[in-house]
């Protein structure tokens, strides 16, 4: 897949054939800047200096007429603010107003909107937004205030130093000149780009780093925002597929004589994945499905229970899998020490569960091509397995990208899975009308694509003071990259980084350590899951490494520290947690305690203090603490929401969340069975951000790592007992 998104992405156009263009809509300028990393597979999260590829002009800003400033956004927004975010960062290079900013998902174009952090593909995930995204609309700002300077010093005749840019106005003191944005856009558009623009030093920021209000709160508010599930095209069909029971089961038969028969419905088609039902309205084509007479093959598909798959797993652990991180003879240090301590840890699949189930619209274009409205997260793997299925190229697919109610990662697969059910019955249906693929919550719920399950096996030594002398870690799960098209490029030995991350790149000083991983083999799909690895790996990580502490006698803040004096910005976060949380002046009360973790995932750093109560074996979280360190907050008020959005997320899967299957089939349906947090479990959540200079990194995943370490130690600091797997055995806690 990958060598032909590199061979037939669109290229970007000349920077004069461009700004000529852009003049001539309606005066607007445009302009932006590009980084070519062909070639590169760092992630934002482990710092590539974006700053030293070269710029190219292409379209992150439209300063119309009417003075209106339109950020061009390359990102999905599901929910977790970035189209604030990416505004924020432009206009305060630009010099905008906040009143005047704008913003417009970007069109499907690799070559003009490639995450930096992925190399030559389109697309969000991996808490990158921002990070990929800092310098890139820093220079593109500060070059657009250049051009729009250069203009004005033009028409005035006046040098551009004493030109000045305060809230979308230009001034020339000296002559007392002035001038809006829009009145010198169509100048400033034939104005040279300037290609390392001055960008402002952080005492210059005006936005960046200030409250604003969010840019969607509107549209949100008053239902103007328009999601996928809002589209309706001329002559619209919806169609909703039929899919195996079981994962891995393929079609034996169909009857669909009694759905044809159904008002309403039009077509019956089958599909790679399913058969779809095609109708007016998407009632008529769900009563429609539920007349099929179906029968499966399940020769190749996953039958077996919950307890089998949970025994399998135990079993593996109990093998040395395949090194993923290695250190010293963590044997023998286990073996010459004073104490040794073992534990296991399980974990379920879970489901995404979106508030706006997948869905997208397809057509047929009057040009040929074909046209896509989807919440898209990666748009040009979308772009080229849509073109795959209707024998066309990547650039005749064209994608608008729109509101997304969500997707914790459901929306970003390898196989484009629900896009490419969309193009497959367009296909089927001879494409002579468009075609709204909708999935129920009930497909999504049993659908797959879950967090992959996962089980952990762990001892450790201590010496006589308490240290570690050797800490062995064996995981088991399914790699979410193998079997796909990206592990050639991000599987390496055997070991996919996302099934260990978080645990084998530990920053707790081990002096011999080894960590291996069985990668397990089924037909249920997997995939990144909100925190992706760190989502099970922290939990481990930081209920075993409170333990040690108990079991050495000390502090478990203190312990923690002593671990990462080589970690300063996790340590400093960690402190600051403590501090506010009053983890020092804490006094047992009876059934109530404190329970702390930290971690740190994409780039970023987290500590939580989580402070519970138990009762009779009912378990309530009445406040979080959360010390976040992201770098330079660029909107203080999104992180400390999208934090505060992590632990409404994480809550339900720490408490009760679990897919699990009866011979094969999936128990759970909808929300009856697989609850999402009630407003009425939600704790206090109280979150500080750490000061930093540092380049900005993500915050819409490391949120979620910490949440259930801190709660289950706070459960031990509570009861005296241990609930190490997920979501937590609160059955033990009963007469406690």
């Amino acid at each position: 897949m990958f060598h032909a998104l590199r061979a037939k992405r669109t290229l970007a156009p000349s920077r004069r054939a461009f700004l000529t263009g852009s003049a001539a809509m309606g005066g607007a300028l445009v302009i932006g800047f590009h980084f070519d990393m062909a070639g590169t597979r760092a992630r934002a999260a482990e710092g590539p200096d974006f700053s030293k590829v070269a710029t190219k002009p292409n379209a992150f800003v439209r300063i119309a007429a009417d003075d209106s400033v339109t950020v061009v956004i390359k990102h999905l927004d599901m929910g977790q603010g970035n189209t604030t975010g990416l505004a924020t960062i432009l206009a305060d290079e630009l010099d905008a107003d906040w009143a005047q900013v704008r913003t417009a998902f970007a069109p499907a174009d690799a070559a003009l909107y490639n995450n930096l952090a992925f190399g030559p593909i389109q697309g969000t995930g991996g808490s990158t937004a921002v990070a990929n995204s800092w310098i890139q609309l820093r220079k593109a700002g500060a070059a657009a205030r250049a051009m729009l300077v250069s203009a004005a010093a033009a028409e005035w005749k006046a040098p551009a130093g004493e030109i000045t840019v305060r809230k979308g106005i230009l001034r020339h003191a000296a002559t007392g000149r002035e001038a809006r944005f829009g009145a010198l856009a169509a100048a400033a558009a034939a104005q040279p780009v300037p290609e390392n623009p001055r960008l402002k030093e952080p005492k210059e920021w005006v936005l960046i780093g200030s409250k604003l209000p969010r840019l969607d709160s509107g549209i949100k508010t008053n239902g103007s925002a328009v999601y996928a599930l809002d589209i309706r095209r001329p002559n619209q069909l919806t169609a909703v597929v039929a899919r195996a029971p079981r994962f891995g089961a393929t079609l034996r038969s169909l009857d669909d004589s009694a759905a044809r028969k159904v008002a309403g419905v039009v077509d019956v088609v089958k599909i790679p994945s399913g058969v779809a039902v095609v109708a007016r309205d998407t009632w008529s084509a769900m009563k429609g499905r539920e007349a099929l007479t179906l029968t499966w093959d399940d020769s190749a598909a996953e039958t077996r229970s919950s307890e089998a798959q949970a025994a399998a797993y135990k079993a593996l652990a109990a093998k040395p899998g395949t090194v993923a991180a290695r250190q010293g003879d963590a044997a023998a240090g286990i073996k010459g020490a004073a104490k040794v301590l073992e534990a296991e840890f399980s974990f379920p699949f879970l489901a995404h569960a979106p508030m706006e189930p997948l869905n997208a619209t397809i057509e047929k274009a009057a040009d040929g091509g074909y046209e896509i409205h989807a919440g898209s997260q990666f748009q040009t793997i979308e772009q080229v397995v849509a073109a795959q299925i209707l024998g066309t190229t990547p650039d005749k697919v064209r994608i608008n990208t729109v509101w997304a109610g969500g997707s914790f990662g459901r929306r970003a697969t390898a196989s484009a899975d629900y896009i490419a059910e969309a193009a497959a019955v367009l296909k089927a249906t001879g494409e002579t009308r468009p075609i709204h693929l909708v999935w129920t919550r009930e497909d999504d719920i049993t659908g797959g694509y879950y967090r992959p399950a996962a089980y952990h096996r762990i001892r450790a030594g201590l010496d006589a003071r308490g240290g570690i002398a050797g800490w062995e870690h064996t995981i088991v799960g399914k790699s979410i990259l193998i079997g796909t098209p990206m592990e050639a490029m991000m599987v390496k030995d055997g070991v996919d980084a996302t099934s260990v991350e978080g645990a084998a790149d530990t920053p707790y000083a081990l002096p011999a350590y080894r960590f291996d991983v069985h990668n397990v083999r089924d037909a249920v799909p997997v995939l990144w899951w909100r925190s992706v690895g760190h989502s099970h790996t922290a939990q481990a990580m930081e209920v075993f490494i409170d333990e040690l502490a108990h079991a050495a006698g000390q502090d478990p803040v203190a312990y923690r520290l002593g671990l990462l004096q080589k970690a300063p910005r996790l340590s400093g976060a960690l402190r600051l947690a403590a501090e506010k949380a009053g983890w020092s002046a804490r006094q047992a009360k009876p059934g109530q305690g404190l329970g702390v973790a930290a971690h740190q995932s994409f780039g970023s750093y987290v500590a939580m203090v989580a402070e519970v109560t138990v009762d009779a074996g009912r378990v309530k979280v009445n406040r979080i603490v959360a010390a976040v360190d992201v770098g330079v907050p660029v909107n203080p008020d999104v992180i400390r929401a999208q934090v505060e959005g992590a632990v409404g997320f994480a809550l339900s899967a720490v408490l009760r969340n679990r897919i699990t299957f009866k011979d094969g089939e999936v128990q759970e349906k909808n929300f009856d069975a697989y609850e999402p947090t009630r407003m009425s479990e939600m704790p206090k959540v109280e979150v500080h951000i750490v000061p930093s200079t540092e380049a900005p990194t993500g915050i819409g995943e490391p949120g979620v790592p910490t949440l259930a370490p801190a709660i289950s130690n706070a459960i031990f600091a509570a009861t005296g007992h241990r609930l190490r797997s997920l979501p937590l055995d609160l059955a033990a806690l009963r007469g406690v």
